[in-house]
């Protein structure tokens, strides 16, 4: 008589766990950044849910978590061959984030995955298209050309791709080299075009100097007795200064 009393507390017991477990199975809680894409035996149903509590009916529907926050992608270095057969190693970072979850859980497998080979594919072949000079100096233009071709692509899949940065361009040591005798030779090269601006302005003024001495003599003399002046501050020593034709012709003319 003591086993019906027994048997129907361990009936209760489980009948109790097994609820317990559905609650835990079916009761979800989404963080502010996160929605859940529900499926109903293998439909889907209606739009994501979330933030908060998401209840579904286990086991009959499978819950997907997707994060909305922005997520950054590091490219790995590419072998890129630039349009002048240049052979650089380019690697890049991808910020991107989930638009709409139903689709990037439906429309792609592994919408993480299929970012990531389209960075890469899209890197080699819009860098491949460019020169070397190009790929140095015009890094702004050739990131924005990366964001709207990686965002139209990605767009099918509720992904949007909002920036896009080529970090770094590794060159070949010989590269390098040359590269390095470049710059020397256009900086030797500013360097003379600049002496030889100075060398210009400098014959221009003595130029205008001369045609204004020529214009009064007297500045000629006056120049004299300046120069006479600054070397006998310096140092005591005797000094031959040749004296004005002008003055010896008057010494002339008084003989006369």
């Amino acid at each position: 008589m003591n086993a019906g009393p027994m048997g129907f507390s361990w009936f209760f017991v489980l009948v109790v766990g097994m609820v317990g477990f559905w609650l835990i199975s079916s009761i979800k809680i989404l963080n502010e950044y996160e929605r859940a894409v529900v499926f109903r035996l293998g439909r889907l149903l209606g739009t994501a849910k979330g933030p908060g509590i998401v209840i579904i009916v286990f086991p009959i529907d499978r819950m997907v978590r997707v994060a909305l926050r922005t997520m950054v992608h590091d490219v790995p270095s590419q072998d890129v061959i630039t349009r002048d057969n240049v052979s650089v190693k380019v690697n890049a970072v991808v910020y991107y984030r989930v638009m709409d979850p139903r689709r990037a859980v439906v429309e792609v497998e592994q919408y993480h995955y299929a970012t990531s080979q389209l960075a890469q594919t899209t890197l080699r072949s819009v860098l491949g298209q460019v020169e070397l000079d190009d790929l140095l100096s015009k890094r702004e233009h050739l990131n924005a050309e990366l964001q709207q071709i990686l965002d139209r692509h990605t767009d099918p899949w509720g992904i949007k791709v909002s920036m896009v940065e080529v970090k770094h361009v590794d060159l070949p040591v010989e590269m390098q080299r040359a590269m390095a005798k470049q710059a020397e030779a256009e900086r030797e090269k500013r360097a003379k075009v600049i002496h030889a601006e100075g060398e210009f302005q400098a014959s221009t003024q003595l130029a205008k100097a001369a045609d204004i001495i020529a214009a009064n003599p007297t500045t000629l003399q006056l120049r004299y007795l300046q120069t006479l002046t600054e070397i006998a501050t310096e140092k005591n020593s005797t000094i031959i200064f040749p004296l004005p034709i002008d003055i010896l012709e008057v010494f002339r003319k008084r003989t006369v």
